[in-house]
């Protein structure tokens, strides 16, 4: 396995987009979560103290768009070869399927949680910086974001989870397509339009229903530092509910690599 996870690294490193994709990654989440934070403020507020605003999740917003260069990286690690035809000099060297798919996984989790954890790290640093002009100041009510606040430090590790799901998603959904832009587009399909539709169900207990198996919802409620801001489902039990869409995504791509391009 060792000599696979190499492989699969040698591989992945050398791709020209692989730098570009994890680097857009970490920059869009700061700067889409800077921007976001930068144009909220207390003054639509009847008091500062009553704004009640999740600042965690506001300095976070950032991952809703750099997630999208997560899907991308993920699916060019596998979609990538069968555009090309390496996957079968892939396959040749290594014959147990399941063992290829496992070592894509880990070398893409690991180069997802390398950039999420820059982007998250720095949109919390960029949300310190720009709260507090704002109104949002301690004494309003809402201490600067930071690691030593227990829902902060879930908010911020639960989030780069959460990047490394959509990741691991997108893999198992390319392994199942093996081709790349379809692959992309049912993933970000599944992340963004399906909280769209769930805006149109008009029966409210259908639209709670839906919001917490929405991939993109339920995970992102891991974010939630404060009660009544996020969506109806607890912040482990959401981030569960994704991990079930990529690990049933890793299955499916599993099964079918070992049947399609058997020997």
């Amino acid at each position: 396995m060792r000599h696979v996870l190499h492989g699969e690294w040698t591989k992945l490193r050398t791709l020209p987009s692989t730098g570009w994709l994890l680097l857009a990654l970490a920059v869009s989440t700061v700067l889409v979560g800077a921007a976001t934070t930068g144009a909220v403020d207390t003054s639509h507020c009847p008091a500062p103290a009553g704004c009640l605003e999740d600042t965690t999740r506001l300095s976070l917003t950032g991952v809703r768009l750099g997630q999208a260069a997560a899907v991308v990286f993920a699916v060019l690690a596998i979609g990538g070869e069968y555009g090309t035809g390496m996957i079968q000099i892939t396959l040749a060297a290594v014959p147990h399927r399941p063992r290829v798919l496992l070592a894509k996984a880990a070398v893409v989790a690991a180069g997802v949680l390398a950039a999420g954890t820059l982007g998250v790290l720095g949109s919390l640093a960029a949300g310190r910086a720009l709260l507090p002009g704002n109104g949002f100041t301690a004494a309003n009510g809402y201490p600067p974001p930071s690691l030593a606040d227990g829902p902060t430090l879930r908010a911020a590790a639960g989030t780069v989870l959460y990047l490394v799901l959509v990741a691991l998603l997108a893999l198992g959904v390319g392994a199942v397509l093996r081709d790349t832009a379809a692959s992309v587009t049912v993933v970000l399909t599944l992340l963004y339009v399906f909280p769209v539709i769930t805006r149109f169900v008009t029966d409210p207990d259908w639209h709670e229903r839906l919001d917490r198996i929405a991939p993109m919802t339920a995970g992102l409620a891991i974010q939630t530092t404060i009660r009544g801001a996020g969506p109806p489902i607890g912040p482990w039990t959401g981030l569960g509910v994704l991990a079930a869409y990529a690990a049933a995504a890793l299955l499916a791509g599993g099964c079918v690599l070992a049947a399609r391009d058997a020997n």
